[in-house]
């Protein structure tokens, strides 16, 4: 099973490259940014890739909504160029709040939109043609949309937890990028669906990259209430507060693997036998720099071991 960690932006993108360089050196395979609305996550990850070799990069996650899988299928196999085939794209559904309040368009038919969206994208990616009319968007190519030295084919994955997405993302995506799914909501929830999705459709077994908050600290009940804050952004989302209650949690910090080594390590365990392929710990910045080393050491030695 692989390791990675969810880096936090910086200043500057010196900044970030010089985190990553430092994720890699200690043993991590991975490094993922999110999509907000400053940094452009591929561009940053196209960067992240070609400065620091050997280190693969991702994208968690790109909402479908205010995007065109045209745009973002250009993106993402720039990146893949230029990192020489070490970039994961990752999608998501976005939140109805965020979505109608920055762009101004309904949030409407979000399960159609990632189906539409998913079925161009992969075309695009596979073929560098499409030619999608769907009831909520088209995609179409008079002009090649391939980009030279894009190879791999860009592994296509999804921020999925819910029911349909979940079937959506098997049939159509590699894998998913759970949040804040514990052990239990995935083993008996979330990695039976996307498998028997994707079996199903004849696709492959999807990949299961858990992001998981957590850090490596002598202060566990000091580092646990700068998680409750931190945290607590995800509780006013339906989709979250679902998932954390299959998880058997009441917040979302219920779900920080906070503690030592020992601790940890047990933790990483469990997602392992939940069924996680990979999995990427956030947040690992919450108690300074000192538990964010203390904790990359021990995820570095846990991916080589």
């Amino acid at each position: 099973m692989t390791i990675g960690v969810a880096l936090s932006l910086q200043d500057r993108v010196d900044g970030t490259v010089h985190l990553a360089r430092e994720a890699h050196e200690a043993g991590l395979r991975s490094a993922w940014f999110g999509q907000t609305f400053s940094y452009d996550s591929p561009t940053l990850a196209a960067i992240v890739g070609r400065e620091v070799p050997g280190l693969h990069v991702g994208t968690s996650a790109i909402p479908v909504f205010g995007r065109h899988p045209l745009l973002v299928s250009s993106q993402a196999q720039t990146a893949q160029a230029a990192t020489g085939g070490r970039y994961h794209l990752g999608l998501a559904l976005g939140t109805k709040k965020l979505t109608e309040e920055a762009f101004g368009i309904p949030h409407e038919r979000p399960i159609g939109r990632l189906r539409e969206f998913l079925t161009a994208i992969r075309q695009l990616l596979e073929t560098g043609t499409s030619d999608f009319r769907g009831e909520l968007l088209t995609a179409t190519t008079p002009l090649p949309a391939r980009v030279p030295g894009a190879e791999p084919q860009v592994p296509l994955l999804v921020a999925a937890m819910a029911p349909q997405a979940l079937r959506v993302s098997g049939e159509l995506a590699d894998g998913i990028l759970p949040l804040l799914a514990g052990p239990r909501a995935l083993a008996e929830h979330i990695v039976p669906a996307v498998t028997a999705a994707a079996e199903a459709a004849g696709r492959p077994a999807p990949r299961i990259v858990a992001f998981v908050p957590g850090v490596v600290t002598a202060d566990a009940e000091r580092v646990r209430e700068t998680a409750t804050e931190a945290l607590a952004f995800y509780e006013q989302f339906p989709s979250y507060q679902r998932v954390i209650a299959l998880s058997g949690a009441t917040r979302a910090a219920d779900l920080a693997v906070i503690g030592d080594e020992e601790t940890v390590a047990a933790e990483v365990r469990r997602y392992q036998e939940a069924g996680a392929t990979e999995v990427v710990f956030t947040s690992t910045e919450l108690a300074g720099d000192a538990d964010r080393r203390r904790t990359w050491k021990l995820l570095g030695e846990l991916a080589n071991g």
